[in-house]
């Protein structure tokens, strides 16, 4: 597979060099070698009109369930990272909690080789890079090896869907991780507050008989944790950020210095608690949809930066088991295929922010915060690239997922914003037929 193209005449957004203009993109070998107009490129090489499309930074998504090792019947790492392709995303971060977890170097190794291994093939999809267990077994008492789990690919550690409730614990990863330069990842939830929840505490939740996960449960985590990052200058970040008091909590710390980041969902930007009305366990997720005032806070955080990032937390599950009673099935959704054109429906489409404030929220601020490569077309960089139509309206249909779960409560919306084609490293993985 050719490494080198000419993508001519493109929409060029790039929110690293505050570049929103036609121009021409060439590629040589993999790299960016030249953002201009009027590139020739040399001869023979393949010339690709992007005119009319969004030439931007390859999508990156810091919180992905691949679910391999041990659930390949809901994802795998080929079918996550072609999902992940197809939906413009270039880089993905695999979250530790499968079956064995990801808390040695063998089983980070094995993640990392494993998607390596499709690309070899020309199957491949995104990049994928193993995020590590915080703790042995994810059991939230003894620390891993931090040091073995980095030098075998791990980019950060995290004991997702697993909540880190020990203080000193927590305290320790911030120390240690400021060694290797990796921010400690963490589900803000008080095991105690939330017990037996399955949705958001409120109105909806009483109306439904259902028992519910209080706004304090997410908070009281986030505002220890911020404590735990200013005591020891370590890099928190607060995954799939729900509510407004935790929006509120990063803000005040953000103006401190502290240094701690968050994301929110697509999920979290779109929906409420009322998506749950029916017992719709598609719209059934941790954290849960929440209401709409939190919506909007979660909203306004990442319209004004407090959110530095937009993630998925693509979370799949076979059909069998989300078509169970809503107090039994799992919690979670897929998000990687339709997470660009729901936030483009969400964001800019109202005007709430342009086409290149969405690209840094989806793409360069993740890899700037994450300190990793990636979300920029600079000369010189990786040609990770994601082309697409910003105006293309279409509809949702799961059945044609790439993911091997369809678990969304997305399915049937109508939507706008097309994914054309992604490149990775020059070698387009994705290409709309």
């Amino acid at each position: 597979m050719s490494r080198s193209l000419l993508l001519a005449a493109g929409r060029v957004i790039d929110p690293s060099t505050g570049t929103d203009e036609v121009r021409d993109v060439l590629v040589e070998d993999g790299r960016i070698t030249a953002v201009a107009r009027g590139i020739t490129g040399p001869d023979g090489i393949p010339r690709v009109s992007a005119e009319g499309l969004v030439v931007a930074p390859g999508l990156i998504d810091v919180h992905v369930h691949l679910r391999e090792p041990g659930a390949e019947h809901k994802e795998t790492i080929r079918s996550g990272a072609r999902a992940a392709a197809a939906g413009g995303f270039t880089t993905v971060w695999a979250m530790p909690n499968t079956d064995p977890p990801l808390d040695d170097p063998a089983a980070v190794g094995f993640v990392r080789e494993e998607a390596r291994r499709w690309a070899r093939k020309g199957e491949g999809g995104a990049r994928v890079s193993p995020v590590a267990a915080a703790s042995l077994r994810l059991a939230g008492e003894q620390m891993t090896e931090i040091g073995g789990l980095v030098e075998a690919g791990a980019v950060a550690v995290t004991d997702d869907g697993h909540p880190i409730h020990d203080p000193a614990l927590m305290r320790r990863l911030l120390e240690y991780t400021q060694s290797f330069g990796i921010p400690v990842l963490q589900h803000a939830e008080d095991m105690a507050l939330s017990a037996g929840g399955v949705m958001n505490e409120g109105a909806v939740a009483t109306a439904l008989g259902l028992r519910g996960i209080p706004n304090a449960s997410e908070a009281t985590v986030v505002a220890r944790d911020i404590y735990l990052a200013e005591l020891t200058g370590g890099h928190l970040h607060v995954q799939h950020v729900s509510t407004r008091e935790a929006v509120d909590l990063i803000r005040l710390a953000r103006e401190r210095g502290v240094r701690v980041s968050g994301e929110a969902t697509p999920h979290h930007l779109t929906l409420t608690e009322a998506a749950v009305r029916g017992y719709r366990t598609e719209a059934k997720m941790n954290p849960p949809l929440r209401s709409e005032a939190d919506r909007r806070a979660v909203r306004q955080g990442v319209i004004d930066g407090v959110i530095e990032c937009i993630a998925t937390d693509h979370a799949p599950h076979h059909y069998e088991e989300k078509e169970r009673e809503f107090d039994d099935a799992p919690f979670g959704i897929v998000g990687l295929e339709t997470a660009l054109a729901v936030c483009i429906g969400e964001l800019v489409v109202p005007g709430d922010l342009t086409l290149s404030g969405l690209i840094e929220r989806m793409s360069t601020a993740p890899a700037r915060t994450m300190g990793i490569a990636g979300g920029t077309l600079r000369p010189g960089s990786a040609a990770d690239i994601v082309v697409f139509d910003p105006d293309t309206a279409w509809t949702v249909d799961s059945a044609s997922f790439r993911s091997r779960s369809r678990n969304t409560p997305f399915d049937g919306w109508r939507v706008k914003g097309l994914v054309r084609r992604t490149i990775v490293g020059g070698d387009t993985r994705y290409e709309r037929p």
